[in-house]
């Protein structure tokens, strides 16, 4: 890897008459996150000019969006989504649920940080002025990254965690959300699958099926974001890959931050998942659902 090379090799691409997309795309799915910043950092100092900015005045569209997203450093691309999604037209719960129920701990503490840098306001406070009521107290609590990260399981405790869920929700009239957010966004991953196997004998049916016929909405997606993430996280992004293209349209937002922000952490396991859930794989799902350089790309993050 010569990042002196890389960064010849992107500016010739750009340089003269018309843009070489390919040349584009081979060099930036090859290289990793960490090489990506060494070849920017590069091209600064060896060409003097801005590789970002050159990328956007030659790209453009959905093509765009994702070599620009593969140009930016991991935490900076989930804060930039999140400001996205809450200060945009409208609010993208979709998103801030998506990242706040599935980045570690260490993560979302980046993610504070930077976000506050970056934009001057703190991230709770902009989840705070943008969303209301249990939702917004489900995302507060996610966005403090304070979950148990232990692996111990307290058998007791899940016991009586379980029966606080039953009562909190299938065995009483209206659903006391506060019991729901307390266990499931803060307990570790352990504990909460053991209380999952307990509930469904409590309860008789799955954690799932309770949240989806106790709350609605936004709140009820969260929370089962949260429960998926728990499980089995590469099925819960299988899954949200599969509902923004499948039907008519494609949900670009979604389809273009999952394929980044996970093309280097567990695409592997997010292929096997998505194949065994839906029957069909990722890739071909991709290239019936997407056109031009812009599947080229995704089709590379994909691999296979």
């Amino acid at each position: 890897f010569s990042p002196d090379q890389e960064a010849h090799a992107l500016r010739k691409a750009m340089k003269g008459l018309g843009t070489d997309e390919d040349a584009i795309i081979d060099i930036l799915t090859k290289l990793n996150v960490s090489q990506r910043q060494q070849v920017l950092i590069t091209y600064k100092s060896t060409i003097g000019r801005d590789l970002i900015d050159d990328l956007k005045s030659e790209l453009s569209g959905n093509f765009e969006r994702v070599i620009v997203g593969l140009m930016t450093p991991t935490i900076m691309y989930d804060v930039h989504e999140l400001r996205r999604a809450l200060k945009g037209a409208g609010t993208d719960e979709g998103c801030l649920i998506e990242i706040l129920a599935s980045r570690t701990n260490a993560e979302i503490r980046h993610i504070n940080e930077n976000y506050k840098l970056q934009y001057g306001s703190t991230l709770e406070d902009d989840i705070v002025s943008d969303t209301s009521s249990m939702f917004r107290r489900v995302l507060v609590s996610l966005a403090t990254g304070n979950r148990d990260e232990g692996t111990f399981v307290d058998e007791a405790l899940a016991q009586q965690d379980a029966q606080c869920l039953y009562e909190a929700g299938e065995k009483k009239w209206g659903t006391d959300e506060v019991q729901f957010m307390s266990i499931l966004c803060t307990r570790n991953r352990c504990h909460l699958l053991r209380v999952f196997d307990v509930y469904r004998v409590v309860a008789n049916k799955d954690i799932t099926e309770s949240i989806k016929s106790e709350m609605s909405g936004d709140l009820e997606d969260a929370l089962l974001a949260v429960v998926k993430c728990l499980r089995n996280k590469p099925a819960y992004f299988a899954e949200r890959l599969y509902k923004s293209m499948k039907g008519l349209g494609t949900d670009d937002s979604t389809l273009i931050r999952v394929m980044v922000s996970r093309s280097e952490v567990d695409m592997l396991y997010i292929r096997r998942e998505f194949l065994a859930m839906y029957g069909k794989s990722l890739h071909s799902f991709i290239k019936g659902d997407c056109s031009g350089d812009y599947r080229k790309v995704l089709l590379r993050l994909c691999g296979g």
